[in-house]
């Protein structure tokens, strides 16, 4: 076995490869509840196909290649199940583990662990394992996929582990359930779980907001703006709020349905003439309403605006869409792309002032629009502004795994795109605006703002997360625990949020965070507020405790790869500059035995790896601004670097 693997002695399962029996595969026209030979309950995809032969169970997506297998087996412990799983399954080849973490145990599980394996970025593939025991019968479900086809079909991946339960067990629900008022009591719950969490997590600050039918019950915050510095966090602090911006550009598109400026049904170019992708076809599928729907089967494709933002303005990112192609049918699956919805709030705009620049138009919009008639007072796209007001530091970690400040690069490479994300926001401004939609766009003078039916519009289900939520318009729609949930995170270097409303009890809740880690409480808020309202069973923080000790065992174990500084031999050998067509240039320095890539907008120092399969990578650290992998490649057209997103290849040529 490789290392970090356990021999899987004394393990009550019959290890037969599944590839030594071939048993038929059936196709599956729907979404299909299923049990494995032992009784553990999932759901199988629509379009995939299901193969079983007792203890396994394996599903395949319609691409060749990528499998996730489901094994059920008695054993001593999770190491000994997992390894009993892999002999069963008996892959073609197999990887070194990398690091192996308990989580939080839910749905009546026992226990949770997760398995994470080394792969190298040639590879092009994600490997992984996770262990659910319930007494001492273990089901151990292994993804090994092509990252093509795990990025594309995440929604789909989501379906089979979000209804992955014991042996007769049903969910925990609330429906039905009277909510508590958020009292004192339960308003100190909330405070105290965020406080904690912040410093489980060292986030520096925290800010959250509640509100229970109509009073804001609780704004402020926690920590500090910026590490080292006293100035506290308050209800006022700016964030950024990332992709929670889509929302208000939403509600830009209801005002807008409202005025008559076009319909939801309207096709997009009918509004914008010049408006395309790289697919004619899919270009006439897009209405209004799917600008931001996350389901034209547009991938994600960041990297091309967070590496190439030097000089990239609202009238490139929309040229740029014209490039990209759709890598799934539309209306099939959730594929989440920035551009596209930043191209909801320049096509918004642009049928309000047809005679401004994408990006005046746009934030002339937003102001009078949403922000003004909302109360939103400090909420802004301008930076010269935020430095002038109380606003926060966005903090990560860095290659040892300590928080640091973080630069701002990668952040201000989004202004460009900036109905995706680019707005900074405080709580009281925020709270405001879920005050509107709790109310069904009534404000609290009584003045209706938006028509009900629009606003509401923005929640219908556009497409499928998973088998217990839908994305509708730049919202999502949470039934995990048997009551709605509104909601939308915002995630950017160093400032993670998210906003939280449910319209059937008449409650909202804001979360503003300025470091990486607070994305590991921005969830588990969401259940704990549950869990305080419905008197819940109490495992949000076990959560934000499992992920606490994820994340060190994950740094410590990148660590472990990584030469820092980056190996000088090996960084010699590089060329001063390389460029690609899509992304720009990378520009080589060395100073004081460092090697740093800079990108123009922004630059990281970079550590040396050398990888499983014998490549070199050169991986940026600079906190915030680390994990982006450069392989060295020497191709026919000479010497360069290869960098991949999920489902895309990028290859830099040294220029000479």
């Amino acid at each position: 076995m490789l290392r970090g693997w356990i021999t899987v002695a004394a393990v009550a399962v019959l290890c037969v490869p599944f590839h030594a029996q071939t048993t038929a595969s059936v196709s599956l026209p729907a979404d299909t509840p299923r049990t494995t030979p032992a009784g553990t309950q999932f759901i199988a995809p629509a379009g995939w196909t299901i193969q079983v032969r007792p203890p396994v169970v394996v599903l395949n997506p319609p691409e060749p290649g990528s499998h996730i297998v489901l094994v059920d087996v008695t054993a001593k412990d999770p190491d000994a199940a997992v390894a009993a799983a892999w002999a069963a399954y008996a892959p073609p080849r197999t990887w070194p583990l990398k690091t192996a973490v308990d989580g939080s145990p839910r749905d009546d599980w026992d226990q949770i662990r997760h398995y994470d394996y080394e792969t190298s970025a040639n590879d092009k593939r994600s490997v992984g394992a996770n262990v659910y025991r319930r007494g001492d019968a273990y089901t151990v479900a292994i993804v090994d996929m092509d990252n093509a086809v795990a990025e594309k079909r995440a929604s789909q991946r989501a379906m089979i582990f979000d209804r992955l339960l014991p042996k007769g067990y049903t969910r925990e629900s609330f429906a039905g359930k009277t909510a508590h008022p958020l009292d004192a009591a339960r308003v100190e719950q909330l405070k105290q779980f965020v406080e904690e969490s912040r410093k489980e997590l060292d986030v520096p600050g925290v800010a959250i907001g509640l509100i229970d039918h109509g009073k804001v019950v609780f704004a402020g915050g926690f920590g500090v703006r910026e590490l080292g510095k006293p100035d506290a966090v308050d209800a006022d602090t700016l964030f950024m709020i990332a992709s929670n911006t889509k929302a208000l550009t939403t509600v830009m598109l209801a005002r807008m349905v409202d005025q008559k400026k076009f319909g939801w049904d309207t096709p997009v170019t009918q509004v914008l003439p010049s408006f395309k992708l790289g697919d004619a076809e899919t270009t006439r599928q897009v209405l209004i309403k799917h600008l931001i729907c996350a389901c034209t089967g547009l991938p994600r494709q960041d990297l091309e605006w967070l590496l190439n933002s030097q000089s990239a303005t609202p009238e490139s990112v929309l040229a740029e869409l014209g490039t990209m192609q759709p890598t799934s049918k539309f209306g099939q699956l959730f594929q989440y792309s920035n551009l596209m919805a930043a191209a909801a709030g320049y096509v918004g705009a642009h049928a309000l002032y047809p005679d401004k620049e994408f990006g005046a138009g746009y934030d002339a919009a937003m102001q009078q629009q949403v922000f003004q008639p909302l109360g939103m007072k400090e909420t802004t796209f301008d930076e010269s502004v935020v430095r002038q007001h109380d606003h926060a530091t966005p903090h990560a970690l860095d290659v040892d795994g300590h928080t640091e400040v973080a630069g701002m690069g990668i952040n201000e490479a989004i202004y460009a795109a900036r109905p995706a994300g680019a707005a900074w926001s405080s709580i009281d401004d925020m709270l405001r605006y879920v005050e509107m939609e709790l109310a069904n766009g009534v404000l609290p003078d009584g003045t209706r703002y938006v028509s009900e039916e629009n606003l509401l519009e923005r929640r219908r289900p556009q497409v499928a997360l998973g088998s217990t939520g839908s994305y509708g318009m730049g919202l999502m729609v949470d039934h995990t625990w048997g009551v709605p949930v509104v909601h939308h995170g915002g995630d950017l270097t160093g400032f993670h949020s998210d906003m939280m409303w449910l319209p059937e009890r008449q409650v909202g809740a804001v979360i503003l965070t300025n470091a990486d880690n607070g994305v590991f409480i921005r969830g588990p808020l969401q259940r704990r507020l549950l869990e305080v309202l419905f008197d819940g069973r109490p495992i949000a923080a076990a959560s934000v405790a499992a992920s606490a000790k994820s994340v060190k065992a994950e740094v410590l174990a990148e660590r472990k790869r990584l030469v820092v500084p980056a190996d000088s031999s090996e960084a010699a050998k590089l060329g001063a500059m390389y460029r690609n067509a899509s992304l720009g240039h990378v520009a080589v320095s060395r100073a004081d035995g460092k090697t740093s890539f800079d990108f123009g907008a922004w630059q990281s120092e970079v550590a040396s790896r050398r990888n499983d399969d014998g490549s070199l990578s050169f991986v940026t650290i600079s906190p915030g601004e680390d994990g982006l992998d450069f392989v060295v490649t020497n191709g026919d057209t000479g010497p360069g670097l290869v960098i991949r997103d999920r489902q895309h290849e990028y290859r830099y040529a040294e220029a000479k």
